[in-house]
This record gives structure tokens, C-alpha cells and sequence, in this order.
């Protein structure tokens, strides 16, 4: 990151890295990185509670990144209603904790119910708290890619991060999910919707794969 002239990282993590959480920290700070984001559980879990006490410890404000698994896409008004209030209820926790370190919390589309941008946003005005918004991923968005000036436009007043990353058509389901950034068919269009909107906020390059990010 260093020696890109990248200041700022969102840090993914999984099982193996909970010990080593201090460490990166600190190390973040020695360079001058700025941790703009966490990747944090969908529930107030041990992992949470751990991630919270580090940040805590380290004075580290930064974005909680949430994901939840809420059901697939298709659902009744009446599902769509609880589904709002289930996500409201296990979010609360998660959305206080944050506010109580300076932290906030992002909600991070990765699929399914939970992923779509009408959902989130009724989640996040459900919520009414000043600390909540959206992070949108491209390589969660397949299904968006022909709406996606529609979409941009409702979430960009909640919008808290927009994560980049070559796109292509069903790319999703031919394993090309997570294309290096300009590999995509759709990738001049899309940066060209993002242009057009006015969009000022931090972009992010997404990192999930070997490929030269």
C-alpha cells in the first residue's frame, strides 16, 4: 500500500487473522494507513465483541461492514415487512456498539434479500441512527448492472463506499465474479454512470482474489 501511494484500507479478515488483530493495527498506524473499514458478523457474536475491543483499545474509528443472510430476493410484502424488522432487531446491537467507540456501520450488499439497495434503505431509515449507511460492491451487483444509474441515484443518499471491480454479463455465474478493474465489458459505462452522478465519496478496488488488483 506503501509504495502504491494507497492510504487507506478496508480490512477483510477470517478465523486465522482474530489473533493477529493488534498487530495489524498497529502496524497500519507505523505506515500511516488509515483503517477506513472492518469487515464485521451480521450478529454481536464473540468475533464482534473482539473486533470492537481492538478498535476500542487502538482508538480506531472507522466503518463497521456488515453482511446478513436475510433469505433469497423473492418474498411476500408481509416476508419483506418482518425481514425489515428481523434485520432492524439484530442491527441495533451492532449499530449502538459502534456509536459508542465513534465507529459506524456500514450494511454490506453480498447477496440475496440483505443485498438489494430498496432493502437496505428501508432497513437504514428503519434504524434512524446518524452512524448507519450502505456500502455497494460491484462484484455483489451482477443483477444490477442494467439499472445501475437507477440504483446509484436512490442509495447515494446513504452512501457510504462504493467498492469497484471489473464487471461482465453473468459474470457472477461464469466464474468471473471479481475481474480485475477494466476487464469487464461493462466497466467504461459503469464509471461513467458513477462520474455523472456527482458521486464524491471514497471508492474502494476490491482485493478478494489474486488477480492484479
Amino acid at each position: 500500500l506503501n509504495r502504491l501511494g494507497l492510504r487507506r484500507l478496508a480490512y477483510d479478515w477470517r478465523a486465522e487473522h482474530v489473533s493477529t488483530f493488534d498487530e495489524e493495527l498497529d502496524t497500519l498506524k507505523r505506515w500511516n494507513i488509515e483503517l477506513s473499514a472492518f469487515w464485521f458478523p451480521g450478529d454481536l457474536n464473540d468475533d464482534a465483541k473482539t473486533i470492537l475491543d481492538a478498535l476500542k483499545r487502538h482508538g480506531a474509528r472507522t466503518e463497521l461492514w456488515v453482511a446478513r443472510d436475510a433469505g433469497p430476493i423473492e418474498c411476500t410484502p408481509e416476508e419483506r415487512k418482518q425481514r425489515i424488522e428481523d434485520n432492524v432487531k439484530a442491527l441495533r446491537p451492532i449499530v449502538d456498539a459502534a456509536a459508542a467507540i465513534g465507529c459506524k456501520v456500514g450494511l454490506y450488499n453480498h447477496g440475496g434479500w440483505f443485498g438489494e439497495p430498496e432493502n437496505q434503505i428501508e432497513i437504514v431509515k428503519a434504524l434512524n441512527a446518524p452512524n448507519v449507511g450502505i456500502v455497494y460492491n460491484l462484484h455483489h451487483g451482477h443483477d444490477h448492472i442494467r439499472h445501475f444509474d437507477k440504483a446509484l441515484a436512490v442509495m447515494q443518499p446513504y452512501l457510504l463506499c462504493l467498492n469497484l471491480n471489473g464487471m461482465t454479463t453473468d459474470g457472477d455465474k461464469q466464474g468471473k465474479k471479481i475481474l480485475p478493474l477494466c476487464a469487464g465489458e461493462h466497466d467504461a459505462a459503469l464509471l461513467k454512470i458513477i462520474r455523472d452522478s456527482k458521486y464524491a465519496g471514497p471508492i474502494g478496488i476490491i482485493g478478494h482474489t489474486n488477480d492484479d488488483v
